[in-house]
């Protein structure tokens, strides 16, 4: 399915871009999806998305932005290029995931864990969001099954950042989908308590639950309807999932679906799928947990550049216009991790990245697909409703 694209030339000031733009600008009725290139504050073609107009996107720092310190690296994550949801919601391009940031969830998958960030929490959530902060984030990725909201909000606090100038997502967990509606929104008064906000601007459904995950949907639609939620999303839903909540009859359809992307994931015909559903792709495991930095693509190219290994994945990730969302416990590494709009891949260097992805992976994507959807429910362990056969490229 082929993207909408946007108009050559929309431009978004960050100003105002965490108040729900209008939408009388037909240009903001899609992702940014081109997958073209963002250098500075603007999108420039590449073969890898000659078709894609060129779109520009403004930022402005403000003066709570401004008194803090600065420097290159700061400036470029503070006016990092911004992706308009359906309703032209300015969504930030860079965020920082606070996912075993200060607290390991006991069901946390062992496929998550790498061997450059240790699994056992060597900071707390609030140093490490009060760094991230400092570093120029703006987009914080929460969650109540990462158990440190109550951190973050903390480092908020603390950090002098207006809320107008944070975008903030957070995510409902299974054991919570489960049990329905009034669940669900205990839960996200927690986590309105625990950031220290009486708004979030995005919420997402963490797994597509069987048998729960499209009533837990439209909990979030009466949500967002109630002025507590800006947006909706989903994470981690195939295409079938997707097809699933459609059918099951909701009306505001998901803006964004989070799920991993890398070039060892490269899942292009889902991606394309929901791209023409006009759903933004946010990237998890955008670096892949550490687990590829020796690999002799990303060492060459990084090396083309005078770039890390990480800021080559996270150039192919921005270049394609996903959501790109890195997370360290260490201040260098985010600060390593934004320097992404300085530079361009060239089309073969991203064709290159592109065909990374082998059988295994793909293999190894569904296997966890029907780990997690059941997980920490009390169908943990079983295949009671799991979708056997998914789109899993």
């Amino acid at each position: 399915a082929k993207s909408t694209a946007l108009l050559a030339s929309t431009t978004i000031a960050r100003a105002s871009v965490f108040n729900n733009l209008p939408t009388a600008s037909s240009s903001l009725t899609a992702a940014f999806v081109g997958g073209g290139s963002l250098i500075g504050d603007n999108l420039s073609g590449s073969a890898s998305s000659a078709a894609s107009p060129r779109v520009s996107f403004k930022s402005t720092s403000t003066s709570t932005e401004r008194a803090m310190s600065s420097s290159p690296a700061r400036d470029a994550l503070l006016s990092c290029p911004m992706i308009p949801l359906r309703d032209g919601t300015a969504h930030p391009s860079v965020g920082f995931g606070t996912y075993k940031v200060g607290f390991v969830p006991a069901s946390a998958s062992s496929a998550a864990a790498g061997p450059l960030e240790s699994d056992k929490p060597q900071r707390t959530a609030e140093e490490c969001v009060t760094d991230a902060l400092d570093a120029g984030y703006r987009f914080l990725e929460c969650a109540e099954f990462y158990g440190n909201e109550r951190e973050v909000g903390k480092a908020i606090a603390a950090s002098g950042v207006s809320r107008d100038e944070l975008f903030l997502c957070s995510k409902v967990w299974t054991t919570t989908i489960e049990k329905g509606d009034g669940a669900v929104r205990a839960q996200l008064e927690r986590t309105l308590s625990d950031l220290g906000t009486d708004y979030v601007d995005l919420y997402l459904i963490h797994w597509p639950v069987p048998g729960k995950h499209v009533e837990a949907y439209k909990t979030l639609e009466r949500l967002k309807a109630e002025g507590k939620v800006r947006n909706i999303g989903v994470s981690n839903y195939a295409v079938e999932d997707y097809k699933e909540l459609i059918e099951g009859g909701v009306t505001d359809r998901p803006v964004v679906n989070q799920i991993e992307i890398n070039p060892f994931l490269y899942r292009k015909n889902t991606i394309d799928y929901f791209r023409g559903e006009g759903v933004v792709l946010q990237s998890y495991r955008s670096l892949r947990d550490g687990k590829a930095m020796d690999h002799p693509s990303l060492a060459r190219i990084g090396r083309a550049h005078g770039k890390s290994p990480a800021q080559v994945l996270g150039r192919w990730c921005v270049q394609h216009g996903f959501v790109y969302i890195p997370k360290s416990v260490r201040r260098e590494r985010m600060v390593e991790n934004g320097g992404v709009f300085d530079f361009e891949l060239s089309d073969g260097e991203m064709e290159e990245l592109d065909g990374l992805t082998d059988g295994p992976a793909f293999e190894a994507f569904e296997a966890l697909y029907r780990k997690c959807v059941n997980r920490d429910t009390t169908k943990d362990g079983t295949m009671e409703g799991v979708k056997m056969s998914i789109t899993r490229d």
